[in-house]
């Protein structure tokens, strides 16, 4: 067993974005990543991406979108996004939204156009 406490759980910052990494390869889980997002008021992601796996989002406080026409996700509340389907996160509410984040290890992301993003660092 691996345990990996909050306060050394790696962060990765993106506009509007906070991750804590949890649960990937680098820190001992083969064959599952887990991290908690926080979305600052206000964040709504410019562009739609992918990703080649299925990405369950859990929504611990707040709400988010994960598309500008999708229904709100709000605390309590579970969204399984399949494989290939257009993601594009904002937030849906006045203060910030906790999210904890599950995928299979090893995915790659796109950019709307097909752009090959990779595996971002908080899941490798």
């Amino acid at each position: 067993m691996r345990l990996i406490k909050e306060a050394e759980a790696p962060r990765f910052e993106l506009p509007g974005l906070t991750f804590a990494g949890f649960a990937a390869p680098s820190r001992g889980s083969a064959e599952l990543c887990a991290w908690r997002l926080t979305v600052a008021p206000g964040t709504a992601a410019p562009d739609a991406h992918t990703l080649d796996r299925d990405e369950i989002f859990m929504v611990i406080s707040g709400a988010i979108r994960l598309g500008p026409e999708a229904e709100v996700v709000a605390a309590g509340d579970t969204a399984v996004v399949p494989a290939g389907a257009p993601i594009q996160l904002s937030n849906a509410g006045d203060g910030p939204a906790e999210v904890v984040v599950a995928i299979r290890a090893g995915f790659a992301a796109r950019t709307a156009d097909g752009a090959q993003i990779g595996t971002p660092p908080w899941a490798q």
